[in-house]
């Protein structure tokens, strides 16, 4: 835990201090178990005595009722401070995960080559101006009536977002996943369940007035869908795909990205779920990033998978692969999907369990994106644009757009 502490650029001190609340919580347990032991073992002796013996019976009785209070009380708060130093923990760090910042990452493979628009003789426009060209995207009137990071899909941009949404599903459906629509607003514990009150905390949109918290992505109430629940092993893998809308403050990336759609307050996501016995886990992660790999393929968008650094994580995974889209006109690979394992700290936090002949225990928990809808709309009008500003339109997506091979440009 400390050398995962480290390796993530977290306080190692933590460490320390939950193993000392939690001597502390045993030693008081182990203190009140006692005095309660003692305190039974007096009530039988009390209705037998008389006279002086009872009096100073019954007086000491007094004494270790309010021992055994005491004990209680401090056994309370020692277990409620682990239990507050625990869920300030990250998971245990997987021993192949490179080690640093955002930028040290591993590229692990590159899919598909980025077009040479200057041989084809023309400079490519960015998504905003290739949006506004279609009428599928409007920022200004979003600002107008949100603020900033806040956007409409119109016209043939409402359609491809319905056309991913519905190819996306389709594909999850046909891998095995249960389609789920999710609850965006959850109660607190499934947040904090799901590791998204630590360090993630300043991205989340809480409602005070009412104790709910908006999702950032359907991860968190499909992680919570089987809450305090024992799953028969024979069941595993138990797979979802929940469609939700997600809301992120974006706290701290003022000044990044502001141009468009690519960093938003509130989109749309399709992501994939996994119940399974802990063994496999990292056989599914491997299915995860797959599954993630066919569906920008099927997109045409060249991509690369990286293998994402210790303190690039997030608290609830163990390891983390993305998968990065080339944008035209930013000159780089930008993310679009991830696939995180997160073993079994979400279940152990939300109480999911399995039940096998050996009997019950945490199962493990994973997640992967397969269709962040705005940065997959950046990414296919960017890649896929033509010199007269229409976009040829993936061959996947054509029978959700009535079979349409390009977006075209609408007279104003």
């Amino acid at each position: 835990m400390r050398a995962s502490q480290r390796a993530r650029g977290e306080d190692v001190a933590l460490v320390d201090a939950l193993l000392s609340a939690d001597e502390r919580r045993r030693s008081s347990s182990h203190r009140f178990d006692e005095l309660r032991a003692e305190q039974k073992q007096l009530g039988k002796l009390i209705p037998k005595a008389q006279g002086e013996e009872k009096a100073s019976l019954l007086k000491k009785a007094g004494e270790l009722s309010a021992g055994v209070k005491a004990a209680d009380a401090a056994q309370n708060e020692a277990a409620e401070e682990a239990q507050r130093l625990l869920l300030q923990l990250g998971n245990v760090v997987h021993p192949d995960v490179p080690v640093g910042g955002e930028e040290d990452f591993i590229v692990l493979e590159t899919i598909g080559t980025p077009r040479d628009f200057a041989a084809e003789g023309f400079e490519p426009k960015d998504h905003l101006e290739l949006g506004e060209l279609l009428a599928a995207i409007d920022v200004e009137r979003g600002a107008k009536v949100s603020g900033s990071r806040f956007y409409y899909l119109t016209g043939v941009g409402a359609l491809l977002e319905l056309a991913l949404v519905n190819a996306a599903i389709a594909q999850a459906t046909a891998a095995g996943f249960i389609p789920m629509l999710t609850p965006a607003l959850v109660r607190p514990r499934a947040m904090e369940g799901t590791g998204f009150l630590g360090q993630a905390a300043e991205n989340v949109y809480h409602l005070e007035k009412d104790d709910y918290y908006l999702v950032g992505t359907s991860e968190v109430p499909l992680a919570a869908y089987h809450m305090d629940e024992i799953i028969d092993a024979a069941k595993l893998p138990l797979r979802y795909a929940g469609f939700s809308p997600c809301f992120r403050r974006e706290a701290g990336t003022y000044g990044k990205d502001t141009r468009g759609i690519f960093r938003v307050h509130q989109f749309d996501k399709v992501e994939m779920f996994s119940y399974i016995d802990p063994a496999d886990a990292e056989a599914e992660h491997q299915r995860l990033l797959e599954w993630e790999k066919q569906w920008l393929t099927a997109l045409g968008l060249p991509f690369q998978v990286i293998d994402v650094a210790t303190g690039d994580l997030g608290s609830s995974a163990s390891r983390k692969f993305d998968c990065e889209a080339w944008i035209p006109t930013q000159g780089k690979y930008r993310e679009l999907t991830s696939a995180s394992n997160c073993n079994e700290f979400q279940a152990r936090r939300l109480s999911v369990r399995l039940r096998d002949e050996h009997g019950t225990r945490p199962l493990a928990t994973l997640n992967g994106t397969l269709c962040a809808v705005p940065r997959t709309i950046v990414a296919i009008l960017e890649n896929h644009q033509q010199a007269d500003g229409s976009v040829r339109v993936p061959e996947v997506l054509r029978p959700y757009l009535g079979g349409r091979e390009f977006l075209e440009p609408v007279a104003r």
